[in-house]
C-alpha cells in the first residue's frame, strides 16, 4: 500500500523524536519553512524511555516562541503515532497542509523576500 500525502512535505528522519532539538524547529522557519509537525511513538512507548515527551516539549516550547515572535504557534505540531498507522501519519499530513495553507505563507520568508529586493 503506498500512502499519498502532499508532496511539498519534506520528511527528516531522526532516530527519536527526543533528538529534535528547539533549534532544529526554529531554523526550519528561518529557512523558509511555512510548518512543522514532529511525529513520534506514542506516549509511553519510547524506545529510549522518554524521546517523544521530550520533543513535546521542545514543540510547546518552539510554539511560545513562534507566537511572541509574529509567526505564530500553530504553524508547528506534534503527534504521536504507532509504527503502523501510516495511513493516520498521511491524515496528519494533509491536517497539517490544510491548516497552514489557512494560515498563509511564513512571515519570515515574506520579510526575507523584501529585504533582498
Amino acid at each position: 500500500m503506498r500512502l499519498e500525502y502532499p508532496t511539498n512535505i519534506r520528511i527528516v528522519l531522526v532516530p527519536c523524536t527526543g533528538k529534535v532539538d528547539i533549534i532544529h524547529i526554529l531554523r526550519s522557519f528561518e529557512k523558509g519553512a511555512d510548518g512543522v509537525y514532529v511525529v513520534g511513538c506514542m506516549e509511553g512507548s519510547c524506545q529510549f524511555i522518554s524521546g517523544n515527551i521530550r520533543a513535546r516539549k521542545r514543540v510547546e516550547q518552539a510554539q511560545e516562541i513562534l507566537d511572541k515572535i509574529g509567526v505564530g504557534g500553530g504553524r508547528v505540531q506534534m503527534y504521536n503515532l504507532s509504527a503502523g498507522e501510516g495511513t493516520h501519519f498521511a491524515k496528519f499530513a494533509v491536517e497539517m497542509e490544510e491548516k497552514i495553507r489557512g494560515l498563509g505563507p511564513n512571515p519570515v520568508k515574506n520579510s526575507k523576500k523584501n529585504l533582498a529586493a
